[in-house]
């Protein structure tokens, strides 16, 4: 079972680490837009926030991948974790708009200079069709905590109220991150094979090289990913301020969306590494452009219901995209290639909370109106731009 579900140590290590951080940390992230209304922050300055969020996002990128090819994926992993539990102290002792937008500097992190390295380790250990499964599994022990931890956040929140429910979530993501740096720690001990996790890469320090299919790819991802950067800081405001539904509420729709991913990801996973991979790439860019659509109709917690399902079902083609990208980045650069990749798309769509933000003082719709037509753009870009077999492509291009 191991070998069939791709759990090789470091990987394993990995998943569980992601497991443990997750459940932490998403019992009050999706809550931040809220909790800095709280603090007294305009809609401007929430865009603001989501901006230098994907920002962040984007600048860490590279620099993570840079680090994790030099000192090896699993030494990096380490010190990003360390950062991010830091960021959640600055969160826990700083409680103020300033010091929400000034920890956002570490608690990003573990999430963004980390990415590379999790890639790295998951792409060198493992190969073909095994490596799309472990990235469905590392997706799914991912994600299984924001079934649960978000609603037991709202609670907390409802228990306590908005500033000290934060607080109290603020000091379990502490006392839960130590605990996964320790376990981490531990599981890296075991050896990996020759190349892997702490290895530093052979290749010489320079740019790294993107293949032609990779940059049609990552147009359409960054259409979409404007499409979900406008209204997503925004989502908890609308649910709770213009549906009015209560915080812990807000969590269950949380975990709908987390289940109905999961649900999806297996089976989405078998079988791209089976057939094509286009196909459930352009699926799950539809169902991006889908969502704002559903949502802003949306005028009870049933029809936000329905609306989290549809973006449950964005997650149907994720482990193919990811599995294309480490395909189609090369083996001695891969950190630095990922890094780059998500760097660029990063960086175009640093500033769309921030449109999203003006949009929402105009008009809230306006904001996912606006995001739904971006992601129509970009799997329209991926169904035309995108080869049903990138493999072939792959070795005419080396």
């Amino acid at each position: 079972m191991r070998r069939v579900l791709g759990l090789e140590p470091g990987v394993a290590a990995l998943a569980a680490g992601l497991f443990v951080f997750g459940i932490g940390q998403e019992l009050w992230w999706r809550y931040l837009p809220a909790y800095l209304r709280a603090l007294g922050a305009s809609a401007l300055a929430v865009g603001a926030f989501g901006t230098l969020t994907d920002f962040l996002d984007a600048a860490y990128a590279y620099p993570g991948g840079v680090f994790s090819d030099r000192v090896g994926s699993r030494r990096a992993l380490l010190a990003f974790g360390v950062l991010t539990t830091s960021g959640f102290v600055v969160y826990l002792i700083w409680s103020s708009a300033a010091g929400i937008f000034i920890g956002l500097f570490l608690v990003m992190a573990w999430k963004s200079l980390g990415l590379p390295a999790t890639f790295a380790i998951i792409g060198e250990e493992l190969a073909g069709a095994r490596r799309t499964v472990a990235f469905t599994v590392q997706a799914i022990l991912k994600r299984l905590p924001i079934v649960v931890a978000p609603p037991l956040g709202g609670m907390l929140i409802e228990r306590f109220g908005m500033a000290k429910g934060m607080r109290a979530g603020f000091a379990i993501s502490i006392a839960l991150a130590a605990a996964m740096l320790i376990g981490l720690r531990i599981g890296f001990r075991r050896p990996l094979p020759a190349g892997v996790g702490d290895s530093p890469a052979a290749a010489e320090p320079g740019r790294a090289p993107f293949h032609p299919v990779l940059r049609r790819l990552l147009a359409a991802d960054c259409l979409v990913r404007l499409c979900e950067g406008l209204p997503d800081v925004f989502l908890v405001i609308w649910a709770l301020e213009i549906v009015r539904i209560s915080p812990a509420r807000f969590g269950l729709l949380v975990s709908i969306q987390m289940l109905t991913a999961i649900v999806s990801y297996l089976p989405g996973a078998v079988l791209a590494g089976r057939v094509e991979k286009k196909p459930f790439v352009v699926l799950t860019f539809f169902f991006f452009a889908l969502f704002p659509f559903t949502v802003v109709v949306s005028r009870s917690f049933w029809h936000l219901a329905a609306a989290y399902v549809v973006a449950g079902l964005r997650e149907i083609g994720e482990p193919a995209r990811k599995a294309l990208i480490v395909q189609l980045s090369p083996a001695q650069t891969r950190g630095r290639s990922v890094g780059a990749y998500y760097a660029a798309r990063g960086f175009v769509v640093a500033g769309a909370a921030a449109v999203g933000g003006a949009l929402w003082t105009i008009r809230p719709s306006l904001t996912f109106f606006a995001a739904g037509f971006l992601g129509l753009a970009g799997t329209a870009w991926a169904a035309a731009f995108l080869p049903a077999h990138p493999e072939r492509e792959l070795k005419a291009h080396s």
